[in-house]
């Protein structure tokens, strides 16, 4: 198998890519070869605000204290991956019984250099995904039923031949997906008709988000790209550091009012004016580590989480942090790697690292209630080669965000398992094994609970 067919799960383990200038990605391995950029941030730029010495254990004076959670509502549409502007929903009543309602596919499986990347989205009963080669479809949301199917990917330039993942996000009756096949377009939502497409420089790897007239998107080479979302003309643009070395997958914006923040791979948090881009604040997430080469890779993949008046966010470097939105000052952080998006929600904050632990924080002051290893009991497999000869090691399953359902936290995981965890305790309630590798996290909308596979399926639990 070579490098670039390989899974989504090995191209965030490696985590590395190094910026091109084209969709075709040269995929690097960051500790050999010369992947200098021609613009980089500076190390005397970057403050660690994570202590060497802290660590991730439950506070004592959290012991026994109970947390308020908030009330479990009905969740009609989920129009972006996180949700709501915000990129949180609250806590959603679905999938009681947790069980698989229906499974349907969806198009091009990951695999040969093409990745899944676009979470579902879910809105006016229907249900859109994105598959491996930009196959953007509607599903109606009880059935699975395919309603329409159109194929997104440009064929006038060879170089996008190889350019791999994008996004959906639903608003006012329209459809908006990215690719990396450096195209950001209007669907119309019920026919799938094209209302507008503008090609861009750079692939984008995300899902945009739609706000006040604007689709917004992070590119590849660290610039906030934002379009009018009736015309698809281009409007002001941020560009951020460049950087070398990243995670295959990106952000979307989370917005709050006129103020919209994003992350890049730079290792920045930023918090701009919805109308005209001017900076509020920048901040970068960054710890350094003398045992670990990744912790360089100062990424922020998951999606920046908005929630009362702080920005909640995570780093491939090893901070995840509490952020005031309306100054910029760091609230308080702890020493999380991460690449998924972490999931703030009445008193607690949920967050889980690539290696597994899924913390609850409380979100006032980030004392920890409880560390729950997602892989505990996990042992070590060895798959492929001849007699045991070239075999690899499988490595650890990773999870993806979690989402707040019933007061159970859903996830899912590379390992194709999906599991229900009580909210208040992290005990396991429920699993379920769908068969493929689960890299983007779910959403729920009506009574379901839904989740794309690597294998191009969607999956509905009721």
């Amino acid at each position: 198998m070579t490098f670039q067919s390989k899974s989504l799960l090995a191209v965030l383990l490696i985590a590395s890519l190094c910026v091109a200038g084209c969709s075709t990605m040269r995929r690097v391995n960051p500790f050999h070869g010369d992947s200098t950029p021609k613009e980089t941030a500076s190390e005397g730029d970057r403050i660690s605000i994570v202590a060497a010495d802290q660590k991730l254990e439950p506070a004592d004076a959290l012991k026994g204290v109970d947390f308020a959670l908030p009330p479990v509502e009905t969740v009609a549409n989920w129009p972006l991956p996180g949700g709501s502007l915000e990129q949180s929903m609250g806590n959603a009543s679905a999938a009681a019984d947790f069980a698989v309602a229906w499974k349907k596919p969806i198009g091009v499986a990951t695999g040969g250099g093409q990745l899944i990347t676009a979470p579902p989205i879910a809105a006016g009963g229907k249900v859109f995904t994105m598959d491996a080669m930009a196959n953007v479809s509607a599903h109606d949301a009880r059935t699975g039923q395919e309603i329409w199917r159109i194929n997104m990917r440009p064929n006038d330039n060879k170089r996008d031949r190889e350019g791999f993942g994008g996004g959906l996000a639903f608003a006012d009756g329209k459809l908006y997906m990215t690719s990396g096949f450096r195209l950001v377009a209007e669907l119309d939502a019920n026919s799938g008709r094209v209302g507008w497409r503008t090609r861009t420089e750079q692939p984008i790897h995300a899902a945009p988000t739609v706000a006040a007239g604007r689709v917004m998107v992070v590119a590849l080479d660290n610039t906030l790209l934002t379009f009018d979302a009736a015309t698809g003309s281009p409007g002001w643009t941020y560009q951020a550091l460049s950087e070398s070395a990243r995670i295959l997958s990106a952000s979307s914006p989370a917005v709050s009012g006129d103020t919209v923040v994003a992350s890049f791979g730079s290792g920045e948090l930023v918090a701009l004016r919805t109308a005209n881009g001017n900076d509020l604040w920048n901040n970068a997430l960054s710890r350094a580590s003398r045992t670990s080469a990744l912790s360089e890779i100062r990424d922020i993949p998951g999606r920046p989480v908005i929630y009362g008046g702080d920005v909640f966010a995570i780093s491939h470097s090893g901070v995840f942090a509490a952020t005031d939105l309306r100054t910029g000052t760091a609230r308080w952080s702890l020493p999380v790697v991460g690449v998924t998006s972490p999931l703030p929600e009445g008193d607690v904050v949920y967050a889980v690292g690539v290696d597994g632990k899924l913390i609850c924080a409380a979100r006032e002051s980030g004392q920890i209630y409880w560390v729950h290893d997602m892989n505990v009991g996990w042992v070590p497999k060895k798959k492929g080669g001849l007699w045991g000869i070239g075999a690899r090691t499988v490595p650890k399953p990773l999870w993806t965000s979690p989402i707040l359902v019933d007061s159970r936290l859903i996830m899912g995981s590379s390992g194709g398992e999906l599991q229900a965890l009580n909210a208040k305790t992290g005990e396991v309630e429920r699993k379920v094994q769908l068969g493929a590798p689960v890299l983007m996290s779910p959403i729920a909308a009506g009574n379901m609970v839904y989740v794309v596979t690597d294998n191009a399926q969607l999956i509905a639990l009721r």
